[in-house]
């Protein structure tokens, strides 16, 4: 079983029950769900995961204290703490009684301020460009099963992507780094002979690489360990996955560099970002960047977003 479902069963079976018969009054103002770190919020975990954080639990988020104030708080986290402590077979870990970092009773604000910087999730174009983008996946991923009167809903939409301008910054910077580590340092390094450079060279290419192929479908980059993973479900550019693997596992190829540029440009022409299909990636980067209409982003320094 999946995390998420394990979560949702567990919700339904007894959160449900707990809050409309002990908490009914709160329903409006609260939002029930699993989001942020971990596997289960991505939907990878598997059998190897089930070794930490997985067991049954949810999180309840909860409006400041004008809304729902301290001793209410307290009198929801005991309530969670007596749900069931096992269920489909597996065991509730102890939480704290303020509960835990993934499961229990948690202010929307203060998980929107770890995940944001942020205690309402309203965040600028620079904001955008600075935070990592792990960060913004675990703030919108995973599931709600219950938001009373939207709200969370609402800053998960609102954060559901970078803006286009940021986006534009990120494939400029990413272009670039391609460009310098591919197309023009690997060869260099192969016609010396220096595998050791050659191989760096292709792993700077593989993680530019990667980064890009997400901001291609405005999709967030997860965690390092799950990029690969991910990129099998990218709706664009998801059979370059085995490509790029080859590159960090095999001796590094200047020709498999250039195949995987080729469908980049193809991408960017595709898009109307480029227009010159035989572009060099760090073309491609410029012209990408020259694209950015708000100045003050166009200006910062190429790299600055990655």
């Amino acid at each position: 079983m999946k995390g998420l479902e394990l979560s949702r069963a567990f919700y339904l079976e007894y959160g449900k029950a707990m809050l409309e018969q002990e908490f009914s009054a709160l329903l409006p103002h609260i939002a029930v769900g699993l989001v942020g770190a971990g596997s289960e919020c991505l939907g990878f975990d598997d059998e190897i995961s089930h070794d930490h954080d997985f067991e049954p639990g949810f999180a309840i988020f909860l409006p400041d204290e004008t809304v729902v104030d301290r001793a209410t708080s307290f009198r929801l986290e005991r309530a969670y703490a007596a749900l069931p402590k096992e269920f489909m077979g597996y065991k509730r870990s102890r939480l704290s009684p303020t509960g835990g970092a993934r499961h229990g009773v948690i202010r929307l604000c203060d998980f929107l301020t770890e995940k944001t910087g942020t205690p309402n999730g309203a965040l600028s174009l620079r904001d955008f460009l600075y935070l990592p983008e792990q960060a913004l996946l675990e703030a919108t991923n995973g599931a709600l099963f219950h938001d009373g009167d939207g709200a969370f809903s609402k800053i998960r939409e609102r954060l559901s992507y970078l803006p286009e301008e940021v986006r534009r910054k990120k494939m400029a910077g990413e272009l670039l780094l391609m460009g310098q580590a591919g197309e023009y340092n690997l060869p260099r390094a192969l016609s010396r002979g220096d595998t050791a450079a050659a191989q760096l060279s292709a792993i700077e290419f593989v993680k530019s690489a990667l980064h890009f192929a997400f901001l291609l479908n405005k999709k967030y980059l997860p965690y390092y360990k799950w990029q690969f993973r991910a990129m099998q479900t990218l709706p664009t550019l998801s059979h370059l996955a085995d490509p790029l693997l080859s590159l960090i596992s095999a001796p590094a190829s200047a020709d498999t560099v250039a195949q995987i540029a080729s469908f980049f440009t193809a991408a960017l022409v595709e898009a109307g970002m480029i227009t010159k299909e035989n572009a060099s990636l760090e073309e491609c980067a410029y012209t990408v960047n020259d694209s950015i209409s708000d100045h003050t982003l166009r200006n910062l320094h190429i790299l600055v977003g990655v």
